[in-house]
């Protein structure tokens, strides 16, 4: 059996897009993910730069199930005494609704530098408009279900 080893500058220029107006936020990210990775592909290898560039399009539109549109925060630290700040949901989608699915995808990669740049290979808008249409990215209608 022989292995391969596939170097960053060997691999494919994949672009993929997804509409997060047809998808659940945390289905969406997690393939996301596997598309930044590139573990989606059998040239998978863990500290190369193999994945995809991914364009997420009307990101205000993301689907949230149960409650979450009431009750999901966000909270981060200010390092201040008494700093813990928290932003419900609805706020960011007023704000930044980009940041909702770039947090989701963030939190599911690995955080390394290498993780950092795959992150700089997402690219989120809130509208339907994207300047990305030379690259012709191949559009994900459905979530692939993994068994």
């Amino acid at each position: 059996m022989k292995s391969t080893h596939v170097r960053s500058a060997d691999a494919q220029e994949r672009w993929i897009l997804y509409d997060a107006s047809e998808h659940n936020l945390g289905r969406m990210a997690t393939q996301i993910a596997m598309h930044l990775m590139g573990k989606d592909r059998p040239t998978y290898t863990p500290d190369q730069l193999t994945g995809a560039h991914v364009v997420v399009i009307n990101a205000a539109q993301a689907k949230l199930t149960g409650k979450k549109n009431d009750t999901k925060e966000y909270q981060h630290y200010t390092k201040y005494a008494g700093g813990l700040k928290r932003v419900n949901i609805s706020d960011v989608r007023v704000q930044r609704p980009e940041d909702i699915v770039s947090l989701a995808v963030r939190r599911m990669l690995p955080k390394t530098r290498l993780g950092h740049d795959m992150l700089r290979r997402l690219t989120v808008y809130p509208g339907t408009e994207h300047p990305h249409t030379a690259q012709n990215p191949q559009k994900i209608t459905t979530a692939k279900a993994s068994k």
